[in-house]
């Protein structure tokens, strides 16, 4: 289908323990290798995502240079790192999703639990919802554009 679009719903891989800010917590070895996994899975898999909604908290910027930078050589994406999306529940989330560019064809969105699961809940079934750990990616293939991307309007699976 021509119109399709693929909304990847990625949570940070596995960030340190909360010492001071939260929003300054970086990624464990784990979390690195597990954002470098997901990267090379995607690849493999032939996802590319064109355009990348991504938290700005340290951790969510982390993961996402993991996943890119183990990705097959290829044009960069557009990121918007959103102050919005580190503290986003649901609403806001989808809101972000509804505002990408109608020419975007895969993007991927990098942020919290608990709204990421919730959210791929709403594509994927409840499933999400207890089996979200970190570094876990979700695609959806939206039947809709952008700005019409709701729970219901895609069907959705658990890539790792």
């Amino acid at each position: 289908m021509s119109g399709a679009r693929t909304l990847l719903l990625m949570r940070h891989a596995e960030a340190e323990n909360g010492h001071g800010a939260d929003y300054e917590r970086g990624l464990t070895d784990l979390g690195r290798a597990q954002a470098d996994a997901v990267g090379r899975m995607l690849s493999r898999r032939g996802y590319a995502p064109d355009h990348v909604i991504c938290s700005g908290a340290r951790r969510t910027r982390q993961t996402l240079d993991g996943v890119l930078g183990a990705m097959e050589p290829g044009p960069r994406p557009e990121v918007d790192y959103s102050e919005e999306a580190y503290s986003a529940g649901v609403d806001t989330l989808l809101e972000l999703v509804n505002r990408v560019d109608a020419g975007v064809r895969t993007l991927l969105v990098v942020a919290h639990n608990p709204t990421v699961a919730q959210v791929a809940a709403g594509f994927v079934g409840n499933e999400a919802l207890v089996s979200y750990a970190p570094g876990t990616i979700a695609a959806v293939d939206l039947e809709v554009e952008w700005l019409y991307a709701a729970p219901g309007t895609g069907a959705g699976i658990l890539l790792n």
